[in-house]
């Protein structure tokens, strides 16, 4: 199949979070499956220009009609790491992707509609006609509408539109001047309950509901955040719309780039190590407390945190666990940035206040090396997470024989399996703890019992991680399934 992915990130050339992993390590599985796979991009000014090979015109002065008159642009292509990339660069003094960021702009909503648009039309215009157009998250939640509502009729008909959902929170709610600027002009027609008006505010259009409404199939990143986005509140909002489209909409857990993230060959590792070498990750561990200055007992736990300091990743939940782990006569490592000011403000407090305990260590920021030491050191890594669509975190940590301490929730649910109370898997299955309650005593229950292990019975420890490790969460699967997605909707 020729499959086009149309999407707002690609690692590592352009990487806010865990779409622009599910971008390019999809897109690697689809290749060493036999397809055709092109990406088309945004040509951001702050990009990783250095990760792109080649760059050169693909396509000169591309008009793109907008607010009834045209923008023109410019398409590069280039390959990133492998995978060919298409880079759309408007030349307009709108500046859509000349503002230092990716996302976090007052005009988002336009300059992802400009940019879905203008995929569409290079598209068109490139005489490109894909057997799949796979479009994510709010940002190209457009494409599918552009193309039913306009480019069908151009010569496009045949083709067939995958959208998957990443992060409900962010659904893309506008105004009517986006149906003007994209040329979808009959605002009668589309602020309809069936069609792009949103759910509870009658005077604005969803981005997410378009694409869900217009798609031939439609998914989530993991089967049990499908299951919430419908019968609980997750959704925030489309649980109606999606119970309508209930019969093209599934859930497909992401995968793991086993490339990037493999502990036997990881060269940002101070000692490679895998099942069979189980011991040299140690040697992680003491390189880990060298670099941050952590006292060397190895009595103690080195339990770890790593990812964005939000709402979404219980960051009460997160702070508890620092002063529990401590309480227990564990060490504490915490890698992450925080996404809001008072979050920020908090845990530098915290850092200042805790600095002179040999036993913690708080880096606020984010550090890509370090990030892999600490998965190639940590014996606990903890996801508290208020909801987690599928979570990467608890993946690279049983790869890395970390045992995960989980929440309940989303994808977790999907991928790590309680010691002491899964009643689906058998014991030599299991492979962390799961709490359920977004609560400290909650969190304490599952902790606790992973420190516990970890100190009263060594060999069972190991042994859990070890059954971890065998756990197969690379591409391998999911990218099967999104096959069988695609040739279901071309047939």
């Amino acid at each position: 199949m020729y499959i086009v992915q149309i999407a707002s990130e690609c690692a590592p050339v352009i990487k806010a979070g865990g779409l622009g992993d599910v971008i390019y390590g999809l897109s690697r599985e689809l290749e060493l499956r036999g397809h055709c796979v092109e990406l088309i991009l945004p040509m951001y000014d702050c990009m990783r220009y250095d990760h792109i090979w080649g760059l050169h015109d693909a396509y000169r002065n591309l008009e793109v009609p907008w607010h009834g008159s045209s923008i023109f642009c410019d398409v590069f292509c280039g390959w990133v790491h492998g995978r060919l990339c298409f880079f759309i660069q408007p030349k307009s003094s709108d500046n859509f992707f000349n503002r230092g960021h990716y996302y976090g702009a007052l005009d988002d909503h336009m300059r992802f509609a400009f940019f879905s648009k203008a995929a569409m039309e290079f598209l068109l215009r490139s005489n490109k006609r894909p057997d799949i157009v796979h479009c994510h998250d709010w940002q190209t939640g457009l494409v599918p509408v552009l193309l039913y509502e306009i480019y069908r009729f151009h010569g496009m008909d045949h083709q067939r539109v995958c959208y998957t959902i990443h992060n409900f929170k962010h659904q893309g709610i506008a105004g009517a001047n986006i149906l003007h600027a994209t040329g979808l002009n009959n605002d009668s027609y589309y602020f309809s309950y069936d069609r792009l008006q949103d759910n509870f505010n009658p005077n604005a259009i969803n981005f997410m509901k378009g694409g869900i409404v217009y798609s031939n199939y439609v998914n989530t990143v993991s089967p049990h955040h499908a299951w919430e986005a419908r019968f609980s509140d997750i959704s925030c909002g489309l649980g109606h719309t999606l119970e309508l489209n209930q019969q093209k909409f599934g859930g497909i857990l992401n995968g793991l780039d086993y490339e990037v993230w493999n502990p036997e060959i990881d060269p940002l590792l101070a000692s490679n190590f895998g099942p069979k070498t189980f011991g040299d990750k140690a040697k992680n561990k003491q390189a880990l407390r060298e670099r941050l200055m952590l006292e060397a007992d190895d009595n103690k736990p080195m339990v770890c945190f790593i990812g964005r300091l939000d709402g979404q990743k219980g960051v009460h939940l997160v702070h508890h666990s620092i002063y529990y782990a401590l309480d227990q006569e564990s060490q504490f490592v915490l890698l992450g940035s925080a996404t809001e000011p008072n979050l920020s403000k908090w845990f530098w407090h915290e850092k200042q206040h805790l600095n002179d305990n040999p036993n913690v260590h708080l880096e606020l920021g984010f550090d890509e090396e370090l990030a892999h030491l600490i998965y190639g050191a940590a014996d606990i890594i903890v996801v508290p997470s208020n909801y987690e669509p599928c979570g990467l975190t608890q993946m690279i940590g049983l790869r890395y024989g970390a045992i995960p301490v989980v929440r309940g929730v989303g994808g977790l649910v999907n991928t790590v399996f309680d010691r002491d109370y899964d009643q689906n898997h058998p014991p030599e299955k299991r492979n962390g703890f799961v709490f359920y309650q977004p609560d400290q005593y909650a969190l304490e229950t599952a902790l606790g019992r992973a420190i516990a292990l970890y100190k009263d019975d060594p060999v069972a420890f190991k042994t859990l991680a070890l059954q971890g490790m065998a756990y197969d969460y690379s591409w391998n699967k999911p990218g099967l399934q999104y096959v069988e997605a695609y040739e279901y909707i071309r047939a």
